[in-house]
């Protein structure tokens, strides 16, 4: 059965252009040109990937995105005519799982919907087969089964994409990682990176391990960042 993918998008052009390079992938395609319409049609159908715009009629896709993520963990692509560093910060704060400014080339985005999918798919075998394993750094442990971290048994709450950061500092303490060894490993994509998401997810997970008065991730300047446990 071939993954379908929503686009909520009130570009008409654009989302029958989008449409067109994912079918020619594989993939089945479901286009909505207004919030409401894609909210009401995910919620009946079985949906492996959401292509959503931020200024959408009826609902916004912010607000769009705030109602899938409250109800499922499937890949959220945010596609914006704004670039503003606080859209993105927004859009990524809510649950999306990557950002993309128009415009933007129809691969790259289908690259990036290939690339969301890989990693979604493998975080449900890694849900389903060692749900039992802890990883411990100092008082931070990590679930990787269960996307659950705690500080001192205290759940820090952690978004999808703040679990896989701080996931692969804790299996390797003290590593330093750049920016793009970052968002490869954790975004999945290669050759492309971008610092702007990558920033907005380390000081968010830094703001929730300092309300538990733990400064773990620490700056290593002109290289990247690494989990620092002696902080």
């Amino acid at each position: 059965m071939s993954q379908k993918i929503l686009i909520i998008e009130d570009e008409k052009e654009l989302a029958d252009i989008l449409g067109e390079y994912l079918k020619v992938e594989g993939f089945e395609v479901k286009i909505c040109n207004d919030g409401k319409a894609g909210l009401e049609y995910f919620k009946k159908e079985q949906t492996s990937l959401v292509l959503l715009d931020i200024m959408l009629p009826i609902l916004d896709g912010i607000t769009v995105c705030r109602e899938i993520r409250s109800m499922s963990d499937v890949p959220v692509i945010m596609v914006s005519a704004k670039s503003g560093e606080m859209d993105k910060v927004v859009s990524l704060g809510i649950g999306a799982d990557d950002y993309v400014t128009k415009p933007f080339s129809p691969l790259e985005l289908v690259a990036r919907v290939k690339a969301q999918l890989r990693r979604y798919g493998g975080n449900i075998e890694k849900k389903s087969s060692d749900n039992g394993e802890r990883i411990c750094v100092g008082v931070l442990s990590l679930i990787p089964g269960s996307y659950e971290a705690y500080i001192d048994e205290v759940s820090l709450n952690l978004t999808t994409k703040e679990f896989e950061i701080l996931l692969l500092f804790a299996k390797n303490p003290g590593q330093v990682f750049s920016k793009s060894q970052i968002y490869e490993q954790v975004w999945g994509y290669e050759g492309i990176c971008d610092d702007n998401s990558v920033t907005v997810y380390i000081n968010r997970i830094r703001e929730k391990l300092k309300n538990r008065d733990c400064h773990y991730i620490k700056t290593v300047w002109g290289a990247g960042y690494k989990l620092a446990v002696d902080a």
